[in-house]
């Protein structure tokens, strides 16, 4: 594999053993960080408002908290069993060696049990108290994110992140039928939606640690390819992306309030993908690109948007 712009970095030392006196806190703090609770976030962040999609309104209190309780359990399960596959690469990578795995707070046996015991409990709670099929999509959308991505996909591919990105889109889906107990159109758009945010997001955050990805061989678009390239990917997706999000318009026969701040915020994206893609027209020096303007520009798009998502039902 060859890594553009910089020679690869040599493996990262290896850390200091956690103390065998690590306090309660410490260990507690450690399996919260396996679930990757920033994951978990986004995650719910596009679930929560098509619920209100969905009911038109105010969805039941006690379904939002069993699907949001659900969802969680089964993101931190999909991401303390990738925490465990890839502890291996995560030990040499400046971004994740301080996780608990590299750290040795938590034990990979102890971490296995721990993301299985989560899955269960996830498809228990949404099985019972949302609805079978939320349950079924939240095990494919967990199987599909650690068999086919962490698996699969990550060290053997660029296109891993834009496939193995249909895992993180299924929350859409699953807010959606934890409602109505069915699938729809709308709810579709919304995933397509996240599927091509996805390529944008996390080549600009890949760009920021390529190096990190290079001197474990994990084949990111940005460790193989010019960030001119990546750049021009980025401006590709995103314009997909912006035009995804206007359909839910016809689609769902939405009000004024969603297209206004779709097309604004898709605007927005563009210009600021358009700029980085500029910027890194014939360098590789991160600091002219920027790439970390652009992946925090990502999270406050997609937040944004789905914040519209929810009030359009209530303001329509």
């Amino acid at each position: 594999m060859t890594y553009v712009g910089h020679r690869a970095p040599a493996a990262s030392p290896d850390l200091p053993r956690a103390s065998a006196a690590a306090t309660t806190r410490d260990v507690v703090a450690a399996y919260v960080g396996l679930t990757k609770p920033r994951v978990i976030e986004l995650l719910l962040l596009t679930t929560v408002p098509v619920m209100f999609f969905a009911a038109r309104g105010v969805p039941d209190l006690g379904l939002v908290v069993a699907t949001v309780v659900g969802g969680a359990c089964s993101a931190g399960s999909a991401s303390a069993l990738n925490c465990v596959y890839d502890r291996d690469i995560d030990e040499q990578m400046r971004r994740t060696r301080r996780r608990a795995i590299p750290r040795h707070i938590v034990t990979p046996s102890a971490a296995f049990t721990f993301g299985i015991a989560l899955g269960a409990l996830a498809t228990v709670i949404l099985y019972v108290w949302v609805n079978p099929l939320s349950a079924v999509l939240s095990v494919v959308a967990e199987c599909f994110y650690l068999f086919v991505y962490t698996m699969l996909l990550k060290r053997r591919t660029t296109q891993n992140i834009v496939w193995g990105g249909l895992a993180g889109c299924f929350p859409a889906l699953i807010g959606w039928t934890a409602v109505t107990d069915r699938l729809a159109w709308p709810p579709v758009v919304l995933f397509l939606v996240v599927f091509f945010w996805t390529p944008p997001h996390t080549w600009a955050l890949a760009l920021r640690y390529r190096e990190d990805y290079a001197g474990v061989e994990v084949p990111m678009l940005p460790v193989v390819a010019r960030a001119e390239v990546v750049g021009r990917q980025i401006v590709a997706y995103s314009w997909v992306m912006v035009a995804t999000s206007l359909l839910l318009w016809p689609v769902a026969g939405t009000g004024l309030l969603y297209p206004v701040v779709a097309a604004v915020l898709g605007a927005v994206f563009l210009a600021q993908a358009h700029r980085m893609w500029a910027r890194a027209r014939g360098t590789e020096d991160l600091s002219v690109i920027k790439p970390m303007a652009l992946f925090h520009a990502s999270n406050l798009y997609l937040s944004l948007l789905f914040v519209a998502v929810a009030l359009e039902p209530l303001l329509h």
